[in-house]
């Protein structure tokens, strides 16, 4: 339904994880029965996670560690890890950094050079621990980057900016071709970000195999204020979803639809999946775990940009090991631990067997499904200064 903004304006109404509530299945499911494994063109994930390419959360421990668990953690390529041999100084550097001068610190580390020896040195430190390996880089290098990448022996080559598109206009540079890039590979190419269904229904004719959604969601990016810019991710997933399934009726390939940011709660992860997502992309909470590169801090990929910054770091502090984040036990009552044991509960509820299931969960629109009824948890909450 589209409203009236203004005369010969009209604008259709989208939603966030918060306006949207799932409907109980007429069934139940034991959690434990539930499948929630997922395949990126071959690549098999035991749980449908990726985390996000952040320098933040990502370095090759991490990667190590979250392949063992069943997942995927995309390596950023134009970060730290790859313009400094050993970038254990910068990341305390940036963590220790006082609000007032953290953008400035951030500037000058992120002006040292991208090391192409050190791009497959990484992917083979994250391939020699048994993991898969999955890396990120920006549309400008990924034909550079892309050889590099697959000969270190990646899984999976993303190519990731603030909004992509397959038709892009420049007199002053050559834009890449996803059809060439996808052509050349013999591994899979996952592009985004993207939040509606022409350009998802023209990225997935170029042969990607996975699209990531959202723009500007991030705890960390501010893109939508700088640049007023985005969709609610619960229509932006809907959209390309519908994109994702007309694709695959007129080619008979599945391209993976990957919510990616504004997730903050087992809940909100719950009902990107409903929305239509085959995997989310989280940051914020991954960047809370012991194993994350940050030292409990998180910050954007457009945050050092030395033109306009569109991202801030902000401190996430450290709540448990990745794997209690994503398996439990959880240490706090919030929903941002335990994520795969909030995932088959609310599959099992809706009763879901698969993720491909659980996508046709019916929705309502309910804005006040975190509130109603919930005045004395408000009280205490606003009590202890939450």
């Amino acid at each position: 339904m589209e409203l009236e903004l203004g005369r010969g304006k009209r604008a259709r109404r989208a939603y966030g994880f918060d306006e949207v509530a799932l409907v109980p299945g007429r069934i139940t499911i034991n959690p434990d029965e539930i499948d929630i494994s997922t395949s990126i063109d071959g690549t098999g994930l035991t749980i449908p996670f990726l985390a996000a390419a952040m320098d933040g959360v990502v370095d090759t421990a991490f990667a190590a560690e979250m392949g063992r668990l069943g997942g995927l953690a995309v390596l950023n390529l134009d970060g730290v890890q790859t313009r400094y041999e050993d970038p254990s100084g910068v990341l305390r550097e940036i963590a220790d950094s006082p609000p007032d001068q953290v953008n400035t610190v951030l500037q000058r580390i992120y002006t040292a050079p991208v090391q192409d020896g050190l791009i497959g040195q990484r992917i083979e430190e994250v391939k020699r621990s048994g993991a898969p390996c999955a890396v990120s880089t920006v549309p400008g290098m990924a034909e550079r980057r892309a050889p590099i990448a697959q000969e270190a022996g990646a899984d999976v080559f993303v190519v990731q900016g603030t909004v992509l598109t397959a038709r892009h206009r420049s007199k002053s540079y050559r834009h890449l071709s996803f059809r060439e890039l996808t052509e050349s590979l013999d591994i899979p190419v996952i592009a985004g970000n993207c939040v509606d269904y022409a350009t998802a229904l023209e990225l997935m004719d170029t042969g990607i195999k996975g699209l990531l959604v959202g723009v500007g969601p991030g705890a960390a990016c501010t893109t939508r204020a700088v640049l007023g810019v985005g969709v609610p991710q619960v229509t932006a997933t809907s959209d390309c979803a519908a994109a994702r399934d007309d694709h695959l009726r007129r080619s008979g390939d599945r391209v993976a639809i990957i919510t990616d940011g504004g997730m903050r709660l087992g809940g909100d992860i719950a009902k990107a999946f409903a929305s239509g997502a085959d995997a989310v992309m989280i940051g914020s909470i991954f960047a809370a775990a012991q194993e994350a590169a940050g030292h409990g801090n998180h910050w954007g990929m457009a945050t050092p940009d030395p033109n306009l910054p569109r991202g801030t770091r902000i401190r996430t502090g450290t709540k448990g090991t990745l794997a209690e984040i994503l398996f439990g036990p959880a240490h706090v009552d919030d929903g941002s631990m335990n994520l795969v044991g909030a995932l088959k509960s609310a599959m099992g509820v809706c009763g879901a067997r698969t993720v491909r299931e659980f996508q046709e969960t019916e929705m309502v629109i309910a804005p006040s499904i975190k509130t109603e009824g919930k005045m004395q948890q408000r009280e205490q909450r606003v009590g202890m200064g939450v």
